[in-house]
């Protein structure tokens, strides 16, 4: 059940969104599970839900379904491939601040309900330090659509 095939033991998956125009935190879902939570499960059911007719957001392959609202890399090299590439580089940037807390590189001794609460407050103490000049990339991006 918790078995990460990334991590090659055990671990939690968590959701987090980035908005495309300000950098910004804008979602933070979980604990998942990692072994019975892939990506595209826990984009279904939480996510994709919550977006209105019509819209979309950019992901990385994981969250890959046809008929689903994401977009995810197309390998076709096209000038809309690149900015959203773009988009998921700097999203991974604030991905790797997230794990440069040591709480979430080392192995959890605490209540799992308390591992939740505390990269919600990661995300907080983030998204203040983005705020305060620690800010990402622009991201230039056109909706083509």
């Amino acid at each position: 059940m918790w078995w990460s095939h990334k991590f090659n033991g055990p671990g939690l998956r968590y959701e987090i969104g980035i908005c495309i125009q300000t950098g910004w935190i804008v979602w933070v879902n979980g604990p998942y599970s990692a072994g019975q939570w892939p990506d595209l499960r826990i984009g279904r059911g939480s996510l994709n839900q919550l977006l209105e007719a019509g819209e979309r957001h950019i992901a990385d392959g994981g969250y890959g379904d046809r008929h689903g609202p994401a977009n995810t890399p197309t390998r076709r090299h096209e000038y809309v491939d690149r900015m959203k590439a773009h988009a998921r580089a700097r999203h991974e940037t604030v991905n790797g601040r997230f794990k440069s807390w040591g709480i979430l590189k080392q192995q959890y001794r605490h209540p799992l309900v308390k591992h939740g609460r505390v990269m919600h407050s990661i995300a907080i103490i983030t998204q203040i330090v983005i705020a305060n000049g620690e800010s990402t990339w622009v991201v230039v991006y056109e909706d083509l659509a």
